[in-house]
């Protein structure tokens, strides 16, 4: 039977420590209501008191978001959260720490992994020539890749970064939206936009824009070339045709590299039309130098409302016996 119990753990200096406690200490408030303990602070230590196996399971967490202070990062109720939701066996690889730094932006602030599931995409981006980034949103799967991107032309390991994605969402047409072409596919790329600009910076962005080493195009614009020396990236890939993905892979060039992401929850398709990204998945899952990373809810990294939204509509899926 469960008694209660008094833990101790020893405190780092205070810098660490309160960056460990949180704002108003609510990193420490979060554990104490999600596991039923309480903790405080006496000098040099905290006392976590409450029912053994949820004191011990407090004290684990606890001195891995210790890990993540020590290490120099801030830790956030994301980092408290996703680690309550980690296995006993996940926690215990804690010791790796997921976080892992991918580049920093022009402001010199860095972008890291944030989960285990992210650290295993930013690796596999960074060992195979191309890659499918598959999972819900809000797992950091195109902000990623455009920081691998930029990473990879700031250290001239490519010449070129290509954006891309289909211009169909939502069961919208570019034939009903208002403007010449380049207002009608604007809206679909604002994502990709929006990315680059935070990572490179505006003068950066626009100055590589205009010099045509940055496009930003929809994926119709692909057909027909040969992408040599190049970071391409195609997003949302779950709204390709089968076609259009063969299409979008078979421009790969010498010195090219890829990322494939997509949610296949979320498929626009007309009811009648494979999706290229499912396609993709059965057809190439055996071909070598190429990796699929799927990520999950507890990947999520948005506001906590997302990863619970993601689960119910998960839950649904299952419940009818599809994907939605």
């Amino acid at each position: 039977m469960d008694t209660v119990v008094e833990r101790l753990i020893e405190l780092p200096d205070p810098e660490q420590t309160a960056n460990v406690f949180g704002t108003n200490d609510k990193n420490i408030k979060l554990i104490e209501d999600k596991l039923d303990v309480k903790i405080t602070a006496r000098n040099s230590e905290l006392h976590i008191t409450g029912f053994e196996s949820r004191a011990d399971l407090a004290v684990d967490l606890l001195k891995k978001l210790m890990l993540i202070a020590m290490n120099g990062d801030i830790v956030t109720e994301q980092n408290v959260r996703y680690l309550m939701e980690l296995s006993e066996e996940e926690r215990i690889r804690m010791d790796e720490l997921p976080i892992d730094q991918v580049c920093v932006t022009y402001r010199g602030k860095p972008i890291k992994s944030k989960t285990f599931g992210q650290k295993k995409y930013v690796e596999s981006m960074r060992r195979h020539p191309i890659v499918f980034g598959i999972g819900p949103a809000g797992t950091g799967k195109t902000f990623l890749a455009v920081a691998i991107a930029v990473k990879a032309f700031r250290e001239k390991l490519v010449s070129r970064i290509i954006l891309t994605r289909p211009a169909v969402e939502a069961g919208e047409r570019l034939g009903f939206l208002p403007g010449d072409l380049q207002n009608k596919v604007d809206p679909y790329l604002r994502p990709l936009y929006d990315a680059l600009y935070h990572i490179m910076g505006p003068e950066t962005y626009h100055t590589n824009l205009e010099k045509g080493v940055i496009e930003v195009a929809p994926l119709a614009y692909m057909r027909g070339r040969t992408l040599d020396d190049s970071f391409i990236i195609l997003d949302e890939a779950q709204n390709t045709t089968p076609e259009q993905m063969k299409m979008f892979l078979t421009r790969m060039g010498t010195g090219s590299r890829m990322v494939i992401t997509g949610d296949i929850t979320q498929i626009d398709l007309p009811g009648d039309k494979k999706s290229g990204l499912n396609e993709a998945r059965r057809i190439l899952s055996h071909v070598e130098g190429l990796s699929f990373v799927y990520l999950s809810e507890h990947d999520v990294v948005r506001h906590e409302l997302v990863q619970r939204i993601v689960r119910a509509y998960e839950i649904d899926a299952k419940g009818r016996g599809g994907n939605g």
